[in-house]
């Protein structure tokens, strides 16, 4: 599906489920990884993950796109858009928007294994960080006792 399409899509969902034009532009944004789609404040821009597409379908993809016309709508008529608030909740409620998106299958993929483990000199404790840090600067939380990196191996 190309961007013109969505953007006719949302054109044709604000109409049928809120009776009030959208104006602004509408297309995919393959960066997003953890939401569906996002409602831009200053632009009025919609962005919609494409992956969300990919993965599950049209019927999700439109509660999404309900979604965030429930914060455009709402955020221009100048009434609560955030999801806390009440009026948020009664129009995504009265639209049947969704009001979280499914998540990815490859999610879990995107979650690096750990890399490297501190090791405290004095008490044996271990401590798993994904990303390399400077022992030097950080004591454990156990005994306060020195620490030693240690790069663990790769399967």
């Amino acid at each position: 599906m190309s961007d013109e399409q969505l953007q006719q899509w949302i054109e044709k969902v604000s109409l049928e489920h809120f009776g009030v034009p959208f104006t602004h532009r509408a297309f995919f944004n393959r960066r997003l990884r953890s939401t569906g789609g996002r409602y831009a404040l200053r632009s009025h821009h919609i962005e919609i993950n494409p992956h969300q597409l990919a993965a599950h379908g049209e019927e999700a993809v439109e509660g999404i796109i309900k979604h965030e016309l429930c914060h455009y709508h709402l955020h221009l008529a100048g009434r609560g858009y955030q999801h806390r608030d009440a009026d948020f909740k009664r129009l995504l409620a009265k639209v049947g928007g969704s009001r979280y998106c499914q998540s990815l299958p490859d999610a879990a993929k995107r979650t690096l294994p750990f890399k490297y483990q501190l090791v405290c000199l004095d008490c044996n404790m271990t401590y798993k960080r994904k990303r390399r840090i400077d022992p030097k600067r950080y004591r454990c939380g156990k005994c306060a006792g020195k620490l030693r990196l240690e790069e663990l191996q790769r399967e």
